[in-house]
């Protein structure tokens, strides 16, 4: 038992935001038919390398971008610019709650399957649009990508090293305006549908990939609308608080420079730091009592932390600062994120039989459910996997059909 059993999701989403929301869906039980074109399929799948080896070690086309946020979702071949691909999405519509899509503005409606034309025929399909900059404004026409995205929505003006170290505007790692994007509209598809259930009335539900990045903004966007002070690149320290930034602490055994997080949240925190680097007497100093005043006088307190951070090594701080419940971390590379006890007890990562490769690991899912835990029985799926079986069993095509769709190329 899923928490969306009996939800039907037509996926014609590709990319990231789109299908990042909807194996979101997928995990917590809905059906997701990805609906991909004939031939290529999601952009993702030619992502790489890398590319996923499969067990008689040659290489596939299945690129590690595509199988990350593809899992538990089936896939049906379809090309929606023939009139016969767009009607095979009509008749998908009546049996689906959930339709989403990340084409540009006016894509949709061109192909008849826009919101209006599909909640005629299913009034209570909640149908969600994610594009760059949503259905309304001067730059609704524009396509929207997430590296421009960090920069128009100002993620990029926070974040890098301060320009007085000689630092530069930065993006994120990771497409963080794809995934918050994603993880929104999940919650507003969510909403749509509790309301579907209650009234039987669908809705329409615009996300922008814009808007979420302004709204992302959080904390920083408050200062600035408070205070109307543009704040700028503070590198790896907080804005907010103070000491909340990356030291550097004694070299590693052959010499090269170490680091590790400090992250004191508060004032009893910051005593408790202080009694840890035998400086008791900085907690004392009116300068640094108080967050406020740490904050206003950090191009004084700093350069003694650094100095102070400087005299011992890593494992030291780590394990005296943990004692004395002062929030710190290591920075650890990825293949110190995986064999970490803490994320291996976790189980953030499961295994999966793919059909090139019989055990497939990816990262799962965060969601931890006491009654209904996430899916694990579907693997990212190949290209088309599983047109028959879904025009089949639920439209009812026979094979003379599928046959005949395949020789016009319509899947």
């Amino acid at each position: 038992m899923n928490s969306l059993d009996g939800i039907r999701i037509l996926d014609l989403s590709r990319v990231l935001a789109g299908p990042w929301c909807t194996q979101t869906l997928a995990d917590l039980g809905a059906d997701v038919i990805k609906i991909e074109r004939p031939g290529s399929g999601d952009d993702t799948r030619s992502w790489g390398p890398p590319f996923l080896t499969a067990d008689d070690g040659q290489e596939t086309h299945e690129a590690a971008y595509y199988l990350g946020a593809n899992r538990n979702k089936r896939s049906v071949s379809c090309d929606i610019a023939t009139p016969a691909g767009q009607q095979l999405i009509r008749e998908l519509v009546a049996h689906c709650q959930v339709f989403i899509e990340n084409f540009k503005v006016g894509d949709m409606a061109r192909y008849g399957l826009d919101y209006d034309s599909l909640k005629a025929i299913n009034p209570a399909l909640v149908y969600c649009s994610l594009t760059g900059f949503g259905q309304t404004g001067p730059y609704a026409p524009r396509a929207g990508y997430d590296y421009a995205i960090q920069g128009m929505g100002g993620l990029m003006s926070i974040t890098g090293e301060r320009d007085t170290l000689g630092g530069g505007p930065q993006k994120v790692g990771v497409a963080v305006a794809d995934l918050f994007t994603g993880m929104y509209a999940t919650v507003g598809i969510l909403a749509a549908l509790r309301h579907a259930e209650r009234t039987g009335e669908g809705q329409y539900v615009d996300m922008a990939l814009l808007d979420t990045q302004t709204a992302m903004l959080a904390n920083l966007g408050a200062n600035y609308l408070v205070s109307g002070k543009v704040p700028g690149r503070m590198g790896n320290a907080h804005q907010n608080i103070v000491p909340y930034q990356v030291f550097e602490v004694a070299p590693k055994a052959d010499g090269s420079a170490d680091h590790i997080i400090l992250a004191v949240g508060n004032d009893g925190q910051y005593a408790k730091f202080c009694q840890v680097a035998g400086r008791p007497d900085l907690a004392q100093d009116a300068r640094y009592v108080k967050n406020a005043d740490r904050v206003r006088n950090r191009d004084e307190l700093v350069p003694i932390l650094t100095e102070i951070m400087k005299a011992r090594p890593k494992a030291n701080w780590l394990a005296a600062l943990e004692a004395a419940k002062v929030p710190c971390g290591a920075i650890n590379n990825l293949q110190e994120v995986f064999e970490d006890p803490q994320v291996q007890q976790r189980g953030m990562v499961t295994h999966w039989k793919h059909p090139f490769k019989h055990d497939l690991r990816l990262v799962a899912s965060p969601l931890k459910l006491s009654k209904t835990p996430v899916r694990t029985d579907l693997p990212p799926p190949l290209l088309g996997q599983h047109t028959d079986d879904v025009l089949g069993n639920l439209l009812g095509y026979d094979a003379a059909r599928l046959a005949a769709l395949r020789d016009q190329k319509v899947i």
